[in-house]
């Protein structure tokens, strides 16, 4: 779709001119900052922007380079006080009705931005996710683990978009309306979560637009594939989240939707090996989750460790 029918199409989402921001979260990220901003040049509609905020030199010398040549491009300083602050001062500076979010360490298809903005036709809609891909091998043992957790998630979001059930967005690429997100705790493990529960308490739907694609390089190492789950799946254990009325993922969700398709996943007798590996370390993953979040009360600042392999 080109930038001018994507135009039309926002301004169908409000019966009248509109404006896009799509907001990048970025840490010592410079070799990826780069592709995680391309994509979405060739899709941009009219008087959108690309707001980067990141902290560290390194990243803001390629994100000024591109505002230096893309005028839609702007750095946004990050006080390195955690990504939910990072992501509330992109939101203080976002002119946009409509708010796209992204990370530094993604890739966003070059088609992504038209599926993802179609349902906001719907006044009811407001917030709609994308649809994570991983660029893993498949033939490694985490790289397995990555296409068969991805697949998973896909599968429960488009049977619950289907059945006009609440579903959270992924953190990777979603967008949502700005006004009906003024503020993101800044304790909050899994900002994607909070959100999208926060819109759905406002009487919002939450959709899904699978043809939304954005490549995600997940962890290679089983160190790293902890420190990635224990903050994003701490989020759930957090109150924002845990307390809410409506549920999409919870160790038990897991067990009863998840186990079937898991154990239909596999192509080979070591691909089911790797499925029940993988089953011990979501155990694994859950305890260290009740331990750190529920029992310990661990802060944000050391429950988030950044992760080298995903880079």
């Amino acid at each position: 779709m080109t930038s001018d029918r994507l135009t039309s199409l926002l301004a169908c989402c409000y019966n009248g001119p509109t404006m896009l921001s799509i907001l990048i979260v970025a840490f010592r990220e410079a070799e990826t900052v780069g592709q995680a901003i391309e994509p979405f040049l060739s899709q941009l509609p009219v008087n959108a922007e690309i707001i980067v905020i990141c902290p560290d030199p390194e990243t803001t010398a390629v994100v000024d380079d591109y505002a230096a040549r893309y005028p839609a491009v702007r750095h946004v300083v990050d006080p390195q006080r955690g990504k939910p602050t990072a992501l509330n001062l992109g939101l203080n500076a976002a002119r946009g009705d409509i708010v796209v979010l992204s990370d530094g360490d993604v890739r966003a298809a070059e088609d992504a931005l038209a599926p993802l903005l179609a349902p906001f036709k719907d006044a009811h809609v407001g917030a709609v996710s994308g649809h994570p891909l991983s660029v893993g091998p498949r033939n490694t043992l985490l790289g397995y683990w990555s296409h068969l957790l991805t697949e998973g998630i896909h599968q429960m979001r488009l049977k619950r978009d289907q059945a006009g059930q609440f579903l959270v967005c992924s953190g990777y690429l979603f967008a949502f309306r700005r006004a009906l997100v003024e503020h993101v705790p800044e304790d909050a493990l899994a900002e994607d979560a909070v959100i999208s529960h926060a819109i759905a308490h406002r009487g919002y739907l939450v959709r899904y637009a699978p043809q939304a694609h954005v490549f995600v390089k997940y962890p290679t190492s089983y160190q790293d594939w902890l420190r990635q789950k224990v903050r994003s799946a701490g989020g759930y254990a957090q109150d924002h989240v845990r307390k809410a009325p409506v549920r999409m993922r919870s160790p038990w969700l897991e067990i009863i939707n998840g186990t079937r398709l898991a154990l239909r996943y596999p192509r080979s007798p070591r691909e089911f090996i790797w499925t029940l590996l993988l089953f011990a370390a979501r155990l694994h993953l859950w305890l260290l989750v009740f331990i750190k979040v529920r029992l310990l009360r661990r802060t944000l600042p050391a429950l988030w460790q950044r992760v080298e392999t995903t880079k």
